[in-house]
């Protein structure tokens, strides 16, 4: 039995903001079964409420942003992320700009916030989106589909002209343990030259080494290296966890990834949710070997992973 979980007590923090550059306070409280993740705007009047779900994606330049009836709040993937990782489904976020503020660059500070205040279940099951059928969108060479699975699995590869960089792919069956130990401490990353762009136009004016994996046309810049050999794949995997997760519900289903990006990955929720046949939504009542049989009944073609996204 799947039960929807919420915070023990509330969180407070404050970091800089990625594109303003000034400190953004930050409060997580916890929220009543059903409620889902509330972001509410303390600057402004009324603290006007936006609803954490795919069909709210206003923009996906840089990072992911949600808008409704005129207010926004960006960058909410990495905050996202880590509440998909350790299971919280209700929350109600209070921010004091219009951006969630990045912290190291990663989730691993949120993961840690989450952590030391606990969380407990609630008196109401989850609902569980089960995919049926495969589902793809693609955008030039770039792709993302779900596949039919008994679990939650991710299989992502990136390929960047850049010899640190170069074609890496990881792939996962999600859990709690998986997520803290290999995915929620990669952080995002850029190249000098785009950096130097963005903040000359007034943009990403609080990314710095400190929140940010910085690549020169040679070497990474951070003096302190990378946390993980394969840091790039695995902080896209993280932004997707959190993607995905604007759909509301956890997903028994293997999402696979080529290229992806913010873009993509909401497209492919779009797709999906056009597609009631390829997918259901149960109660918190999932049984993994009882629906092997059934996935086992279905007539899904034969092919390799990586290849069946690229055509």
């Amino acid at each position: 039995m799947y039960l929807q979980r919420t915070l023990n007590s509330e969180i407070n923090c404050a970091s800089i903001g990625l594109h303003t550059g000034r400190k953004i306070k930050m409060k997580i409280k916890p929220a009543k079964p059903d409620a889902g993740i509330v972001f509410k705007r303390r600057d402004l009047p009324d603290m006007p409420p936006v609803n954490a779900d795919y069909d709210n994606v206003r923009d996906t330049t840089l990072a992911t942003s949600l808008g409704t009836n005129g207010t926004s709040v960006a960058t909410v993937e990495h905050l996202l992320s880590a509440f998909c990782g350790m299971g919280v489904d209700n929350a109600i976020v209070e921010v004091d700009s219009f951006e969630v503020p990045i912290m190291d660059g990663s989730a691993l500070p949120f993961v840690k916030l989450l952590k030391e205040v606990g969380t407990h279940t609630q008196d109401k099951e989850k609902k569980l989106l089960i995919i049926k059928k495969p589902v793809s969108v693609k955008e030039g060479d770039a792709s993302a589909s779900f596949l039919p699975s008994q679990e939650f699995k991710i299989t992502y590869e990136i390929d960047f002209q850049h010899k640190v960089i170069g074609n890496q792919v990881y792939s996962m069956t999600f859990s709690d343990e998986q997520y803290e130990k290999e995915i929620c401490a990669a952080r995002t990353f850029g190249f000098l030259t785009e950096v130097e762009y963005l903040q000359a136009r007034g943009l990403g004016l609080g990314g710095s080494l400190e929140n940010a994996i910085i690549l020169d046309e040679e070497k990474v810049v951070n003096k302190e290296g990378l946390r993980f050999c394969d840091e790039f794949v695995k902080h896209k995997i993280l932004d997707a966890i959190g993607d995905l997760f604007l759909l509301g519900m956890p997903i028994i289903g293997h999402f696979v990834a080529y290229k992806s990006g913010h873009r993509l990955n909401n497209l492919l929720l779009r797709e999906l949710m056009r597609k009631p046949d390829s997918w259901e939504v149960i109660n918190g009542d999932y049984d993994k070997e009882r629906y092997a049989h059934k996935l086992n009944s279905l007539k899904i073609p034969s092919f390799s992973i990586l290849d069946a996204v690229r055509v």
